[in-house]
């Protein structure tokens, strides 16, 4: 008789657990994966990355006809209105064609789906609701959860002050929509409220939007959103809100302090971030205390402090983004199979797919100056002519190089199509290029990836076009 169930039992099936699964199932391990939603894909497929790009996608084409875009290319629509229940369910249909792929995955890769909530009994069982499963090894992937405001208290089901959730699920554009931060989410979504013929106006408690990236996209950002027509109210902080007569009431303030004022609004999403998902695992049962900021810890190959234990993706230290907990889910089943899993956590690409799109990997220019002298390319999207011509002037690529090496330490990029055109970046880094390999690269005109070219060469002070 096997002395465990499982070589391998997985908790949580988001981007990160159901590919650990996958991965180590393919490796020849006996895996289970242990999901209490009904469907698999966790936040991610299921409420988050995916049917948030299906809104995105869809407000966008609505933007293009109904405001003129596409009539300036020749293109004329009679009236155009918009159906706002068939967009939430072409949403539905991609979530549900994603999610239903992951179980014919599981099934292929002969992986047994557990279904229920997993708490540790000890470092090499748990419980699923009157059920004693074994694992050899356990992986945490249990994702993260909204991160709550004080004295701001969500409730979908209402539908007035809702969290990213409630935000994908609304049943009619708001007439005011008041975003509470104005980091990734934050934009995104009032991105497709806004499109949609809503007033947004974003509250973010910092000097600037999109805290961690570059400062210049920074800059950028406040200048694309305030063109197209958000109300930012930067530095300020939302103290307290209440809901009357169906709309919200919110209390703000400036950050450093001061006067307080009062702004209502028909929807406000409060989207200030998320937090580790640890709740319900029984972490005390295997002696497993998160740090200060809710994480688990690990060491380089992903394992905890216990032995047998492992953990990923946005429950441990790091960026909370899909694409680095797939690659610590690969990383992990890997190395459990005693074989060597890579990631490198320097070389992490992020993505605001808004309109432009924000998108930046390695070392902003303020991190890379602090370690030594950099020398920094820039190049506007204004000068590219694919983006030109399609009316997508918006933007610049800049690259971020050692000063003496000329090894490529960070690349930030605000285009149309910045988020596919970062990967030509991140890949060029994690083989180590410098900004003249990139520069010496041929690059397919006319394409918006020719300003990453024009970047690199502007690096040394030699860009063609501009």
């Amino acid at each position: 008789m096997a002395e465990y169930d499982y070589d391998v039992l997985v908790i949580g099936a988001g981007p990160g657990g159901y590919v650990a699964a996958i991965r180590a199932a393919q490796l020849g391990l006996k895996t289970a994966c242990v999901e209490a939603r009904a469907t698999l894909g966790g936040t991610c497929l299921n409420v988050g990355c995916i049917p948030s790009k299906a809104l995105l996608h869809g407000s966008e084409l609505f933007d293009e006809a109904a405001h003129g875009t596409m009539a300036k290319f020749g293109v004329v629509t009679g009236p155009v209105t918009l159906d706002l229940a068939a967009m939430q369910a072409e949403k539905a249909s991609a979530v549900k064609e994603l999610t239903g792929g992951i179980e014919y995955l599981f099934r292929k890769n002969k992986v047994t789906w557990i279904k229920g909530h997993a708490t540790f009994a000890d470092a090499h069982s748990v419980t699923v609701a009157d059920a004693r499963i074994t694992a050899k090894n356990i992986v945490i992937a249990t994702g993260s959860s909204v991160t709550p405001l004080p004295g701001v208290a969500v409730d979908n089901d209402a539908g007035v002050i809702v969290d990213s959730t409630g935000a994908l699920a609304l049943t009619k554009v708001p007439d005011h929509l008041v975003v509470i931060g104005g980091g990734v989410i934050g934009l995104e979504l009032g991105s497709v409220w806004r499109r949609l013929g809503a007033k947004v106006t974003v509250v973010e408690y910092l000097d600037q939007l999109l805290p961690g990236m570059d400062d210049d996209v920074r800059k950028e950002a406040a200048k694309v959103f305030k063109k197209q027509g958000f109300d930012l109210k930067l530095s300020t902080k939302v103290t307290a809100a209440h809901v009357a007569d169906g709309r919200a009431v919110l209390t703000t303030e400036p950050s450093a302090g001061g006067a307080a004022e009062s702004l209502d609004a028909d929807v406000v999403l409060v989207a200030i971030g998320r937090r580790p998902h640890t709740e319900g695992l029984g972490l005390d049962a295997i002696g497993l205390a998160p740090n200060a900021r809710g994480q688990i810890e690990t060491d380089a190959d992903l394992r905890t402090a216990v032995a047998g234990v492992w953990a990923i993706g946005d429950v441990i230290p790091g960026p909370m983004l899909a694409h680095k907990a797939e690659d610590e889910g690969i990383a992990v089943a890997e190395n459990i199979a005693g074989l060597t899993g890579i990631i490198n956590h320097a070389v992490i690409p992020g993505v605001v797919y808004t309109a432009p799109e924000f998108a930046g990997v390695g070392l902003t220019e303020a991190a890379a100056r602090a370690l030594g002298p950099v020398k920094v390319g820039k190049f506007p999207m204004s000068a590219n002519s694919r983006a030109k011509t399609n009316r997508e002037a918006d933007g610049f690529v800049k690259i971020i190089a050692d000063a003496q090496t000329d090894r490529v330490l960070g690349v930030w990029i605000v285009a149309t199509l910045a988020g596919t055109m970062i990967a030509q970046a991140a890949q060029a880094m994690e083989f180590g290029a410098t900004s003249e390999d990139i520069a010496y690269t041929c690059h397919a005109h006319p394409t918006h990836s020719e300003a990453i070219k024009e970047a690199a060469m502007a690096v040394t002070g030699k860009p063609i076009h501009i």
